[in-house]
């Protein structure tokens, strides 16, 4: 599958990127390119046309994991109680620039975050799903649009690799 993303170069035109949260302006302007660097995260950007092209939107990825008894139970069913916590793939930050927003895009970048966090896990690193750690209510109800469940510990939203399956 062709992806609409491509990790972030410093080719990349980030400079005038603005979604309105300054937390994730800052992110993709000042440390984006050193987490990745770090390799913390991944940070996958949807830009104009060109190779260098401005950053319409981004989003990063990670491994994370969750305690055993905070995945749901129909869930814990399936898995061995020997593991105290469980492998997931972490969706830490997904934004759209202001000058994009309203097309659709966030959830194009949703989409893609989740092909690829379905592809690696079946075949290159291990992960039950992808989990998020929504920023605020609107964030919430964005994710909850898409399947993603309350998890019962500090805010965190979480969808299934087999729910996942089932989009493609």
């Amino acid at each position: 599958m062709l992806y609409l993303t491509v990790p972030l170069a410093s080719t990349h035109d980030k400079s005038a990127f603005s979604c309105g949260q300054d937390m994730l302006d800052r992110y993709l302007h000042k440390q984006a390119g050193q987490d990745m660097k770090r390799r913390l995260s991944v940070v996958f950007v949807l830009s104009e046309e060109t190779e260098s092209g401005r950053v319409k939107g981004y989003y990063t990825l990670s491994n994370d994991n969750i305690p055993y008894d905070q995945v749901p139970l129909n869930i814990q069913k399936k898995m061995p109680s020997s593991y105290s916590s469980l492998p997931t793939t972490l969706l830490g930050r997904l934004a759209v620039d202001r000058n994009f927003q309203g097309q659709g895009l966030g959830e194009q970048l949703l989409l893609d975050a989740l092909k690829r966090s379905y592809d690696i896990s079946a075949s290159e690193i291990g992960s039950i799903a992808v989990v998020v750690d929504p920023l605020d209510k609107i964030a919430a109800g964005f994710y909850a649009q898409y399947g993603f469940i309350q998890l019962p510990d500090r805010g965190r939203m979480f969808l299934p690799m087999k729910t996942i399956k089932q989009l493609f």
